[in-house]
């Protein structure tokens, strides 16, 4: 495991040294996204809700905050919110079609990098590492009280 775990030190900064933007964004009025909305949305997704209280927990912000985030974007269309079928009392946030664009868009890792550093791998390897990268991810979830 020790040697599992020095991999994942050394490639993860390779990874995003080679592919974060390399320029800082500030929301506009026309609703274009800060570093903290998109590192927001970032964790969200399509298909598996989030409990605003593991996010909140996970980004280290208060609920107050997350709470004016979330409202601000489910406005723009970026979060849809609702309720947990089993019990009403719980909220569920996922990222939209226009949020995924909207993150896409003003991720720290650049579009055009990442389809570059893709484009290194033959299709074979690229599905095997995307099918890694996302193991991680759901791992990731799983650790911070999501699915």
């Amino acid at each position: 495991m020790e040697r599992d775990v020095r991999i994942l030190q050394t490639c993860y900064p390779q990874i995003y040294l080679a592919c974060h933007s390399r320029h800082s964004r500030r929301r506009s009025a026309a609703g274009s996204l800060s570093a903290s909305d998109s590192s927001l949305l970032a964790h969200l997704d399509e298909r598996e809700p989030t409990r605003p209280t593991s996010l909140a927990r996970h980004l280290g912000i208060g609920k107050p905050a997350l709470s004016a985030a979330v409202k601000r974007l489910a406005a723009l269309g970026f979060i849809d919110v609702s309720r947990a079928p089993a019990d009403g009392r719980v909220l569920h946030l996922r990222l939209t079609r226009s949020g995924a664009a909207a993150m896409r868009q003003h991720s720290v890792l650049e579009p055009a990098r990442v389809t570059a550093l893709l484009r290194r791998l033959d299709p074979s390897d690229r599905r095997a590492a995307l099918a890694g990268l996302e193991l991680l991810a759901r791992a990731a979830r799983q650790m911070n009280g999501g699915r």
